[in-house]
């Protein structure tokens, strides 16, 4: 998608460790016209998938889930990081480790909102290694839920996360991918 892929030329910053920080916009700050314009194009690749649900997790996919939802027409439900006393004891849980914070999180998601009459469109802002997909995944599958696919604002096409969610059998579309990154800039790769 061009007009992402030239929001993040314009305010995206490269930093060592393969981060790409876009938190002006995407992720910290919110730019709502953007996210709208990305949540209308998730719901074209996925108009006819029959999503009645999206899931994302704790935190920055929350604002892009939330847009995208108002397309679909349907409830945003997300994986919280930790069980809070509001949370019935009945969860469906997962371990899921955070490239970005180099830390392993339990997941959970009530027993009460996800279940076997719900096709799932999982909405993130970064596919980089797969790891909160995979744990998303895992989630509707414990519920018996059915997967439409995965959207994905950015993916950092040069690590493994794509060819791992796919290997599970879902469908994975990205609004913009980065194939390089360095001090010189990103580089996308042609779709």
């Amino acid at each position: 998608m061009k007009l992402l892929e030239d929001r993040i030329e314009a305010d995206g910053k490269v930093f060592p460790g393969n981060i790409l920080k876009v938190d002006s916009f995407l992720n910290h700050q919110i730019d709502v016209a953007l996210i709208s314009q990305l949540g209308r194009e998730i719901k074209r690749l996925y108009s006819d998938s029959g999503v009645n649900k999206i899931l994302t997790i704790e935190a920055s996919g929350i604002g892009i889930a939330c847009i995208t939802a108002q397309f679909f027409d349907c409830p945003v439900l997300f994986a919280k990081k930790s069980k809070t006393k509001n949370i019935a004891n009945a969860v469906y849980r997962t371990q899921v480790h955070s490239y970005t914070h180099g830390t392993q999180y339990d997941v959970i998601v009530s027993e009460d909102f996800l279940g076997k009459d719900d096709k799932v469109l999982i909405v993130d802002d970064f596919l980089a290694e797969g790891n909160a997909l995979l744990g998303l995944i895992d989630l509707c599958r414990q519920a018996g839920a059915e997967i439409a696919g995965c959207a994905i604002a950015i993916e950092k096409g040069f690590q493994p996360g794509r060819k791992r969610v796919e290997a599970e059998g879902v469908r994975v579309e990205s609004l913009a991918i980065v194939e390089s990154m360095s001090d010189h800039g990103v580089t996308f790769k042609k779709q």
